[in-house]
């Protein structure tokens, strides 16, 4: 059974720091590219990150420099991570972990972040 369960989500004030983690099982995902995307109340979910099997990495432009994606590819569960640096009021989503190839797709449940002095 496939999971992507993701953690790290909460309440940080402006400027603040926040790790995010994904544990995705269930099936062989060292092949996978792993992505994390976030949705605003209101807005249509959107890239904020991604990582290919070989370590490649694409930032949406309002984080550039501020996130960095990284993963850690263990014997039978991929772990993709978010640190999220200089958090802005912005930023305040619910984060959503994505592990995907050509031919699957895979979406874990989402954790909220909160950005508020």
């Amino acid at each position: 059974q496939v999971q992507l369960v993701e953690s790290g989500g909460g309440l940080v004030q402006p400027g603040g720091s926040l790790r995010l983690s994904c544990a995705v099982s269930g099936r062989t995902f060292s092949g996978y590219a792993m992505g994390w995307y976030r949705q605003a109340l209101g807005k249509e979910r959107e890239l904020v990150a991604e990582i290919t099997s070989s370590g490649a990495t694409n930032y949406a432009e309002s984080v550039k420099g501020r996130f960095t994606i990284s993963r850690d590819n263990a014997k039978n569960t991929v772990f993709p991570y978010l640190q999220m640096n200089s958090l802005k009021l912005e930023d305040a989503a619910v984060y959503y972990c994505r592990a995907y190839s050509n031919y699957y797709n895979f979406w874990g449940q989402g954790t909220q972040v909160t950005v508020s002095s």
